[in-house]
């Protein structure tokens, strides 16, 4: 035998199950999108480089995007994020769009990263954006828009939390321990890693950017303070506002959420499940110059973004996945008894379609203890038998594959009857 083909590295197949899973996500993020009162758009799948490698980070550029020159020699990528394309796209039509501007999407993204649990090279992605508004509250309505698809998915806040930090707050806070100011992005980055490295690796790294012992030091106490969002007046409204939304008890404030994304400004958040086995869940937070670095005039926004990958995790492990989740989108099938009826059984099958019944027919004429068995493999529910006897008499047979019970029904008769086996 020939070996089979595998996958590209990174990729996933998605099976029926798989893609249910998939749906339900996606589902649920248009219902909690649109309860927000958000528009879903779209953007290429293919951008340029340039588009990424002002703002978005040296990191990501260079070492995660998948870029290729196309055949005018130009440096075309695979979109890694969403939010350079929406700006993009803000400043195409800045003067004609209305704000506040609240706008959500679900797509593929491809980032050339090492696969592993919770992480895939390509993945899709949820996006939501608020632009046009600089307030705290803006901030905390992206993050309540979050809260409510972990509720609406079933995560209480005793499994996930939102983490919420702010990036003028620790800015400030840098500036105070004698950091300049052309090395605090550096330090941002530092404290972004502080979880994926060692304390001895992650000292070694502060030190060799260009911090001082003392500094050092003093950006630690920083990191251990959950007090410190009382002295950002930003934050306390912020939490003022997550309070009137209802949805407290998912947002909690941590020191070391940074976010490694170079164009945030202000208010930034991670999702995480509380026992910090996955990766984080959401990321995003401020950024009111991004319009203007590609183009456009200077416009306040506020996102975020959630991959599939690491909820479809999480939503398995506490079980918030819908027991029915992969079973067949059709309840009834009608079999062929030979042949000759092979027109008669494709006939009926789409008058039940036509009465608003899915319905699956046999392709072709089989043993009907084959047929039978197909139906119950595939979790149906009645199968429509239609034999030379049936056909004579205008009638059908109704099998319930769930109790065996079989009745015989006049054939204008059996939509309303299916729909009473199917309750």
């Amino acid at each position: 035998m020939k070996p089979i083909i595998q996958s590209v590295k990174g990729t996933r197949d998605f099976y029926p199950e798989d893609m249910a899973a998939r749906n339900f996500l996606y589902q649920t993020v248009r219902k909690i999108s649109e309860a927000y009162g958000y528009q879903e758009y779209e953007a290429p799948f293919l951008e340029t480089i340039d588009l990424y490698a002002a703002k978005s980070g040296e990191e990501l550029v260079k070492e995660q995007a998948f870029v290729f020159p196309d055949r005018g020699g130009d440096l075309i990528t695979l979109r890694p994020e969403l939010t350079p394309s929406l700006a993009r796209m803000v400043a195409q039509r800045q003067r004609q769009l209305v704000y506040p501007m609240r706008w959500w999407s679900w797509g593929p993204f491809w980032r050339y990263e090492r696969p592993q649990k919770g992480r895939t090279r390509e993945f899709f992605q949820w996006n939501a954006d608020l632009m046009g508004v600089d307030t705290p509250e803006a901030d905390a309505e992206l993050v309540a828009l979050a809260a409510g698809f972990l509720q609406a998915s079933g995560l209480t806040p005793d499994q996930v939390s939102i983490l919420v930090n702010n990036r003028r707050l620790v800015n400030g806070e840098l500036q105070e321990l004698g950091i300049p100011a052309e090395l605090r992005t550096e330090v941002f980055r530092l404290i972004d890693r502080r979880d994926k490295m060692t304390s001895v690796e992650w000292q070694a790294y502060a030190l060799n950017i260009g911090l001082s012992e003392a500094q050092f030091e003093g950006l630690k106490t920083i990191l251990e303070d959950k007090d410190l969002w009382r002295k950002s007046g930003d934050l306390v409204r912020f939490f003022a506002a997550i309070k009137a939304l209802g949805c407290r008890a998912y947002v909690r404030y941590a020191p070391h959420i940074i976010r490694g994304l170079d164009y945030y400004t202000g208010t930034v958040f991670e999702a995480w499940d509380n026992a910090g086995e996955f990766r984080a869940i959401l990321g995003g937070g401020r950024y009111d110059n991004l319009v203007g670095d590609v183009g456009g005039e200077p416009l306040a926004g506020v996102g975020f973004a959630m991959g599939d990958a690491v909820i479809s995790l999480i939503l398995k492990k506490f079980g918030c996945f819908p027991t029915e989740l992969g079973a067949p989108s059709a309840q009834v099938l009608v079999t062929v008894f030979d042949e000759s009826s092979l027109a008669a059984s494709f006939k009926f099958s789409a008058s039940l379609r036509q009465a608003g019944i899915q319905t699956i027919c046999y392709p072709e004429a089989a043993k009907l203890s084959k047929q039978v068995k197909f139906g119950d493999r595939m979790g149906l529910r009645v199968v429509v038998i239609l034999g030379p006897d049936e056909l004579a008499s205008g009638k059908v047979a109704l099998k319930n594959l769930r109790t065996g019970e079989q009745q015989t029904v006049a054939e204008q008769e059996a939509p309303r009857i299916i729909r009473l086996m199917l309750d």
